[in-house]
């Protein structure tokens, strides 16, 4: 399999250890790894704010990077929903009809991670060792707009050593949403509080999630607590292994 990596800006600003984690990953996998220069971000934060007009040249950017991959993959639920839940929405606001032909004839090879390791490699064991005690952050894009389910419980599970341990009321918020964060800051702050607290009462070394913006949020708030918990997206710990 030939893969087109999408880093999105976010990652690729702020987390770069995150694609480097996948590409060790998949390569470790068989899988090619192509990283298209011409990408860029997504248009989610434009287009959550209501800069519509704006999203449609981030959409037609996409659509030309990314044109011949066989497959693109993402490190992040968050922007994987946008593309498939809201390039059509925003190509049909365009008024273009090719713009949505290429929208529709690509959305379907846009996966997340965890979707691309279960469903078209069909992998659950990727060879990881971790031995950590871990828990996992189901956050809202990958729960409520992919529907991922347990593909990220299954892959971590299958990891050597790992102690992997159940969060409570993990369907709830962290509290993060973008810029939610920034104009509902009180309220922002309350749901993370909760989020931080049944994160703490599993015992965790480590709290993975499968966007680093939740991630960001929430390990903002643990290491102001000086918790001792560290996060991690679940690509770098399924990209470690025992042999280095």
């Amino acid at each position: 399999m030939r893969a087109s990596l999408f880093i999105t800006c976010f990652n690729d600003t702020l987390f770069p250890e995150t694609g480097q984690a996948v590409v060790g990953l998949l390569e470790r996998l068989g899988v090619s790894v192509e990283f298209p220069l011409e990408q860029t971000c997504c248009g989610q934060m434009h287009f959550n704010t209501g800069y519509v007009q704006e999203t449609i040249p981030l959409v037609r950017r996409f659509v030309r990077a990314f044109a011949d991959s066989e497959v693109v993959v993402s490190p992040s639920a968050s922007c994987v929903g946008m593309v498939r839940d809201y390039y059509p929405r925003v190509a049909e606001l365009a008024g273009d009809d090719s713009l949505q032909r290429e929208v529709r004839a690509l959305l379907p090879r846009v996966v997340e991670l965890t979707e691309l390791l279960v469903d078209r490699l069909g992998v659950e064991d990727v060879g990881a060792f971790f031995p950590h005690r871990v828990t996992y952050h189901p956050t809202c894009h990958s729960l409520r707009m992919l529907h991922v389910g347990d593909r990220p419980l299954r892959l971590l599970r299958a990891v050597r050593g790992i102690d992997l341990q159940e969060l409570p009321d993990a369907t709830e918020c962290c509290g993060f949403g973008g810029t939610f964060a920034v104009k509902n800051a009180d309220t922002s702050i309350a749901m993370l509080t909760d989020k931080v607290r049944t994160i703490l009462d599993t015992g965790a070394e480590v709290c993975a999630a499968a966007d680093n913006s939740c991630l960001m949020h929430i390990g903002g708030a643990l290491s102001r607590q000086r918790a001792g918990v560290r996060t991690m997206h679940i690509a770098e710990i399924l990209a470690r292994t025992d042999v280095g």
